[in-house]
């Protein structure tokens, strides 16, 4: 590689004297970076090398994101001729005509660099190198570096004559930026490693000044990421590189906007009264100030993690209290534009309890059966810290349900208190809700448990959200009272209702019951079928971690027992156990009903103790919960199974996936031989795994196991 620099000032001949100026730290990182340095930006290198045939590389970013350091670690790989040409003057197009005729007369190609292309003449430069660019050995390429985009750009971009590298990309990731913090002597765990590139977003300069900053104070492992939110490293960099050359009315607008998580034209009009903020979002972008687009057609934004962290100082140093009316006008115009969930943040922040109250009344359902329950948790707690709950007794009962479905009955029966006060304003609206909580809590037996579904449903008008819980608690209800044909047509309802209104939690627990009748039934292709659409249901709406999920993994892995297959029935049981801790009396029939199917589950494989660790749990809820009909019949049952299973087998191995394979034919009439030849099996290996069977149930001939493996649900009867 060799190099042609008609002007190329080296900005490492002398060090400055201070480190807390932008210049120093450039320097600085520099040489962290530069071509001697220890961070290779291989990833980078490695795109480049990939778009050598692109006419025009674009790289974009704020300062401190090492776009020269890039350009020289490129040209130090390439084998190509590059050539820095200058910038900030009027000898741009000069030097690009002059390169070309020297170029021309070689077969070599080259790469024209014109670093700090925002600077004067860059426009110029870069039309000039590209115009000439074709009288260039291929693959010739100009490369072109700044803080802000050069208008020539767009018109390269819409003929798909450009790479685009900007912050993003320049970001550093977690080897990078380890290795970034090493170099700069600090000596960072993983865990605060990912800290700090979180919370910097991976701008190196960001990076290394967390570590110039432990460093300091003489810190070591674990003092760097605290060091980073409101450093004064930091913030004098973020001051003299970002914020320096703003005019006071755009500083302004910058100070004001921190308040939010998204920025739009529209919202940012309404925070400040103001008409020409899609202008200035667009201006900032331009000058690549650190302000990041969330969407493709530019239309949100939102501020870099650190600006914004100094941003917020500024405004609370300037103008104490004035974010929380900001916050309040930026809650109002979310609430006016459909956006109920950033509305509630915003009004939180501004103490509007009436607005909050309000939307999440709307809110809190579809983002509860959406897997956001810590987010709805979250705004039920604000309002329990600020001591509002019996204010807004609709509230109060959609926070009973939440803390229900968590466990959590005594502070569920709390907010049902709330719900229930006089004081709140039409109370009749409340006894459909209360009723339908007062179904789930079961305290008083299955019959209760019917009469309040019952009751429920009569009340709750038809668009309520409170509907498909109550008619999937109907429907259990007539199942604990041995009415399997009226639970099956309730639950299917309960089903399409519950799918029509988004109610995911709902579907698929109703589907995992319809899963269960179908099981009794011994209609395994119909239990196969609906334990697989509970279980799809749990993984779409990312309800993995709530404990209603644990019936559907029980019976999805009661289905896979029963198909063979052994890996995905221990995957499911494995998810569902994780999930029993929070799976307490609160909803009584659901924690039997998930532990009396994983004793099922645990049974078929052979796992004795671990069935009866389970039984025991369902059996402990019974006594705190008694009157739950035929789930008291299941578990006597179970119990009664359990105890005849010979003592030798108790915690014996799982069958594996080849003898519940084999099960099905030990059933029929044929032979060894005609099974081998069946399963393309020699008969010495079908009869090892017979008796492999024999021994784990605890039998000694081949009726008893077809009996023992329809005793334990693994087989028909």
């Amino acid at each position: 590689m060799s190099t042609t620099q008609p002007v190329k000032h080296d900005h490492r001949s002398a060090r400055p004297p201070s480190l807390r100026s932008v210049p120093a730290l450039e320097w600085e990182l520099h040489e962290r970076l530069g071509n001697g340095g220890a961070v290779r930006r291989s990833r980078l290198l490695d795109l480049l090398d990939a778009c050598a045939t692109m006419p025009v590389v674009s790289l974009v970013a704020p300062p401190g994101y090492g776009k020269s350091v890039l350009l020289e670690q490129w040209a130090e790989r390439d084998p190509r001729r590059f050539a820095w040409l200058p910038s900030g003057t009027g000898e741009a197009p000069t030097a690009v005509a002059g390169l070309v005729s020297a170029w021309r007369s070689s077969a070599r190609p080259g790469v024209l660099v014109l670093d700090g292309a925002d600077e004067v003449g860059g426009e110029a430069c870069l039309e000039a190198a590209v115009a000439l660019l074709e009288r260039l050995p291929a693959p010739s390429q100009v490369a072109v570096s700044g803080r802000v985009e050069l208008p020539a750009i767009a018109g390269l971009r819409a003929q798909g004559r450009v790479v685009e590298i900007g912050a993003a990309e320049l970001a550093m990731d977690m080897e990078e930026a380890a290795t970034l913090l090493r170099a700069a002597g600090l000596d960072a765990s993983d865990a605060e490693v990912a800290d700090l590139v979180r919370r910097t977003e991976g701008w190196p300069a960001a990076l290394y000044l967390a570590a110039l900053s432990a460093r300091a104070v003489g810190s070591g492992t674990g003092r760097g990421v605290e060091l980073v939110e409101g450093d004064r490293f930091v913030a004098d960099y973020l001051e003299s590189a970002v914020l320096s050359e703003l005019s006071p009315r755009q500083r302004r607008f910058l100070v004001r906007t921190s308040v939010l998580d998204r920025l739009c034209g529209p919202l940012c009009d309404a925070l400040l009264a103001s008409s020409r903020s899609v202008e200035q979002l667009e201006f900032f972008e331009r000058s690549s100030l650190p302000l990041v687009p969330l969407d493709r057609n530019r239309r949100w934004y939102r501020h870099h993690n650190l600006l914004r962290e100094l941003l917020r100082a500024e405004l609370e140093r300037r103008e104490p209290g004035t974010a929380r009316e900001l916050s309040h006008r930026a809650a109002r115009w979310c609430a006016r534009n459909g956006l109920p969930e950033p509305a509630i943040e915003y009004g939180m922040r501004a103490g509007d309890a009436d607005l909050v109250a309000r939307l999440v009344e709307e809110a809190a359902p579809p983002a509860y059966h959406d897997g956001r329950a810590a987010t709805v948790q979250r705004w039920l707690d604000w309002l329990d810290r600020n001591r509002l709950v019996q204010r807004y007794p609709a509230v109060a009962a959609l926070g009973a349900g939440v803390h229900l479905s968590c466990g959590r009955l005594a502070t569920a029966e709390r907010w049902m208190a709330a719900a229930a006060a006089p004081e709140g304003g039409d109370l009749s609206r409340r006894v459909g809700p209360l009723a339908t909580l007062r179904a789930a809590i079961c305290d008083h037996g299955a019959e209760r448990m019917r009469q309040d579904a019952e009751l429920a449903m009569e009340l709750l008008p038809p668009s309520s959200r409170w509907r498909p819980a109550a008619l999937l608690l109907l429907a259990v209800a007539r199942l604990l009272s041995g009415d399997p044909g009226g639970a099956d047509a309730a639950l299917a309802g309960a089903v399409e209702v519950a799918e029509d209104a988004g109610a995911t939690v709902t579907a698929s627990v109703a589907l995992a019951e319809q899963a269960i009748l179908a099981m009794d039934l011994e209609d395994w292709a119909g239990a196969e079928a609906l334990a697989g659409r509970a279980r799809a249901t749990v993984a779409g709406a990312g309800l993995e971690g709530y404990a209603s999920s644990a019936l559907p993994y029980a019976v999805a892995a009661r289905a896979a027992i029963h198909r063979g297959d052994v890996a995905e029935a221990d995957a499911d049981l494995g998810r569902a156990e994780r999930l029993l801790p929070r799976l307490t009396h609160a909803i009584p029939f659901q924690a039997v009903q998930a532990r009396l199917e994983l004793v099922r589950a645990r049974t078929a494989l052979m796992d004795v103790s671990g069935a009866r660790a389970l039984l025991h749990q369902a059996e402990d809820v019974l006594r705190r919960r008694p009157g739950l009909g035929v789930l008291e019949d299941q578990a006597a049952e179970l119990r009664s199974q359990l105890e005849a299973i010979h003592a030798d087998v108790a915690g014996a191995s799982s069958l594996t996936a080849a003898e519940l394979r084999l099960l099905p034919h030990l059933a029929t009439h044929h032979s060894f031989r005609e099974i081998g030849e069946e399963l393309h099996l020699s008969p010495h290996t079908v009869k090892t795994q017979a008796i492999a069977i024999y021994r784990k149930f605890g039998v000694s001939s081949r009726s008893q196991a077809i009996q023992r493996a329809a005793d334990l649900g693994v087989l028909a009867s």
